[in-house]
């Protein structure tokens, strides 16, 4: 009889809670104002299931709402905040009001100059140039 292997697995990675699909809001002065996402990038899944991110992750979204010149546009996003509680390496959970966005290119940098409310550490430290933007970083 063979045993189950047992699976090693980080009790530390962050939840992905935000799946595609999931309208987000965008935390920047780019033009848009709400997002929806249609993918995200390195992730493969399970067929028929959902993909979807977590802070730090580099997504595709649509944007819904904002200015003219910005909506429908299909443009590269980082996800900065999740809804979604995870927990820490320090044991501390960390749970944010909204799920948000900062619209980027595709290596990452952002578009816009300011960035709107809290940054979680784990974007921050994976995106150098979104930190150097971050007014707040939890």
């Amino acid at each position: 009889m063979s045993k189950k292997k047992a699976t090693i697995r980080s009790i530390y990675s962050v939840s992905r809670g935000v799946p595609i699909g999931a309208r987000v809001t965008v935390a920047d002065n780019s033009g848009a104002q709400v997002a929806q996402i249609i993918g995200v990038k390195k992730i493969k899944t399970r067929l028929r299931r959902l993909a979807a991110a977590h802070v730090g992750d580099l997504v595709i979204v649509t944007i819904k709402k904002g200015s003219p010149k910005m909506r429908r546009q299909i443009v590269h996003a980082v996800l900065i905040r999740q809804r979604k509680p995870y927990r820490r390496a320090d044991g501390t959970w960390i749970q944010f009001e909204d799920n948000a966005v900062i619209i980027t290119n595709e290596s990452g940098e952002p578009r816009a100059t300011v960035i709107r409310g809290p940054v979680a550490r784990e974007a921050a430290s994976k995106w150098p140039r979104i930190s150097s933007q971050a007014s707040f970083i939890v």
